[in-house]
């Protein structure tokens, strides 16, 4: 799978965190970017990591492709477009449950998909595709065909697609334009990622076997159903198996925990593991995010879980 390296694709936003005495600590984060993130920290250095968006051309804008570039993260032909610019959140935490507040009606990443000769020399030839019901709610109907399309073209000559539904509900006009996104994205993807209270929430799904029948039924032969602190269902090869997670007892911040698994299951699935095997170092990862701060743990912090597994 080590061809063409691994694309994600999606909105890297500039993230606040912090506010205590007013004083904020910006960061940059998005759920495909968290994903890439720990891809990147979990692999080897030969696999190229490129996030797939489109940036502004301000000093943010500047300052975050610089930033991936820092990591070992590259943006491939993603287009930088005048007078845009990225996608703002602040984090609230109570305890360690985080709410967030957004700012990002006219961010770059929004046009991501309006340059299809770009994004076909961003995404063809990969071995791994990953993006989320996230990038896709961020799009017009006609930049998500256009997505879809190139997705759909990249599979066919052997790119392996993932993704993750991401259910959020503010992101979408109603839950029957989301339903019918992620039902038309289901029929390119090889690997899904979905974590069961949003697939509840929007198909009202009674349990992760029902989450995972659906997604089966629509053509996806690899499926990991995430539930929190409750066992992870992997269905794989016609074969079900319950795989329970890693209790923490005082998380410290959950910002990022499933993007994490996300990405650690996906670099051991890069890394020749089997399914079961991923899904285990998953959660070791997973846990180990949700005791430091921030939707981006150290790579260092990333390695020790993985490494441990």
């Amino acid at each position: 799978m080590k061809k063409g390296g691994v694309a994600s694709v999606g909105e890297c936003m500039l993230e606040l965190s912090g506010g205590k005495d007013g004083i904020w600590r910006m960061g940059h984060a998005g759920d495909t970017f968290n994903t890439l993130w720990t891809i990147r920290a979990l692999t080897p250095e030969d696999v190229a990591t490129d996030y797939v968006s489109a940036f502004g051309d301000d000093p943010f804008s500047l300052q975050q492709r610089d930033f991936f570039a820092a990591h070992g993260i590259g943006t491939a032909a993603s287009p930088v477009i005048p007078g845009r610019r990225p996608g703002l959140y602040a984090i609230t935490l109570s305890g360690a449950e985080r709410s967030f507040t957004y700012w990002r009606a006219d961010a770059a990443a929004r046009l991501l998909a309006d340059d299809e000769d770009a994004l076909k020399k961003s995404l063809l030839g990969r071995a791994l595709i990953y993006f989320s019901g996230i990038t896709l709610a961020i799009l017009e109907n006609g930049a998500r065909k256009t997505l879809l399309n190139v997705v759909r073209q990249a599979r066919k000559n052997g790119s392996r697609v993932v993704f993750d539904p991401n259910y959020r509900p503010r992101l979408w006009p109603s839950p029957e334009a989301a339903r019918a996104a992620f039902d038309d994205a289901l029929r390119h993807v090889d690997i899904a990622l979905p974590t069961f209270p949003d697939e509840a929430s929007l198909y009202g799904d009674a349990d992760p076997q029902a989450t995972a029948r659906r997604m089966q039924q629509a053509g996806v032969a690899e499926i990991a159903v995430k539930n929190g602190s409750e066992p992870t269902l992997l269905v794989t090869e016609g074969r079900e198996t319950s795989i329970a997670a890693l209790h923490v007892e005082q998380p410290v911040d959950t910002t990022g925990a499933g993007d994490s698994f996300n990405g650690a299951y996906l670099a051991a699935r890069l890394g020749g593991a089997a399914s079961e095997a991923a899904v285990r170092r998953a959660h070791k990862v997973a846990a180990a995010v949700i005791q430091v701060h921030g939707a981006l743990a150290p790579f260092e912090v990333l390695r020790e879980a993985f490494e441990a597994s």
